[in-house]
């Protein structure tokens, strides 16, 4: 039999089509990809036509998982999937996580499937700050997770804060808006937000407002502007400078490879006394030349990295009288 065309399996998942047609689909005499049966079927689920809807209610019980587990990453997947998904299968391996790592799930999915998502699918959507800050539900679910790190747990609870270290603030909005009367104003904004608004904020807000929010004493704050879509690589480079930065915060930038392609970024972190210790020495070798030999004179550095770098130094120039 030949398959059916695009057309008539775009009207099928819309639960359009005859009679005849719908009843082979439910009692699985007409042949179709896992996938597209399992949305299909439920298409069908809630027919006008009674007989078609229990038949597909029942074909759906017996349908297998992997059926579902192929539909669900489709950026096309409609809503009444997930819906399915999250209420009836979240406990099968791999529906919590699949529903997770598709971003057009709704957050009312998401949150039916938290109990049992696998460690990686926490982080996942732990390093997904946008949907989570954005949904209260979703970050109570998370934090209740009995495989979300301590760690996890600890971000989750900051999430959840109203208050703000307006000082940390004031020296951000201070260090972008040479204004007086804007300083004010950008600072009373951020001051009446709380810790999901200013992550929000982070995520989506202008350069102006990343700069400052990444002198945020919250940590998921800063995080939040380290994921922004709209960060440009001069920004992680005055940021990979910045000495208020915590450790945590330089880390980060240091292990994003993304960030790690811009040589400036290196530079700055291995010039930058706040960055660990074991973060630049394993970055060392990624120095041209003649910053290694300035960094040996960097006396705000650690004088283990300035030894390594001076060692380093030493050993390329005797490869190249040994060539």
């Amino acid at each position: 039999m030949e398959p059916l065309s695009a057309e008539l399996l775009d009207q099928l998942r819309r639960g359009l089509g005859t009679r005849e047609r719908k009843m082979a689909i439910c009692s699985g005499s007409l042949h179709l990809e896992p996938a597209d049966r399992a949305v299909i079927l439920l298409a069908f689920s809630s027919d006008e036509d009674t007989m078609i809807a229990e038949r597909a209610q029942q074909s759906l019980i017996s349908e297998p998982v992997e059926s579902f587990l192929q539909a669900i990453p489709a950026e096309n997947a409609p809503p009444t999937l997930f819906h399915y998904c999250a209420r009836n299968l979240a406990d099968k391996p791999g529906i919590a996580d699949g529903l997770a790592r598709n971003k057009n799930c709704p957050v009312e999915d998401l949150v039916h499937a938290v109990p049992h998502l696998t460690a990686a699918g926490v982080k996942l959507l732990m390093d997904e700050l946008d949907r989570v800050s954005a949904s209260h539900a979703l970050a109570h679910a998370l934090e209740h997770s009995t495989v979300a790190t301590l760690e996890q747990k600890r971000l989750l609870e900051e999430m959840r804060g109203t208050g703000v270290d307006e000082e940390a603030l004031l020296e951000g909005v201070a260090a972008v808006e040479p204004d007086k009367h804007k300083q004010k104003t950008l600072l009373e904004r951020l001051s009446k937000m709380t810790v999901s608004q200013r992550v929000q904020l982070a995520l989506k807000g202008g350069s102006g407002e990343r700069r400052t929010l990444i002198r945020d004493s919250n940590k998921v704050v800063q995080r939040a502007v380290l994921q922004s879509p709209r960060l440009t690589d001069r920004e992680v480079e005055s940021f990979a400078a910045m000495t208020s930065l915590s450790d945590e915060i330089l880390r980060m930038i240091a292990n994003n490879r993304t960030f790690r392609k811009n040589y400036l970024v290196i530079k700055s972190l291995m010039n930058n006394p706040k960055t660990p210790l074991d973060v630049t020495m394993h970055m060392l070798p990624l120095l041209n030349p003649i910053d290694l030999k300035m960094l040996t004179t960097n006396k705000n550095v650690p004088e283990t990295l300035r030894s390594t770098a001076i060692k380093m130094i030493r050993q390329r120039n005797a490869a190249k009288s040994g060539d």
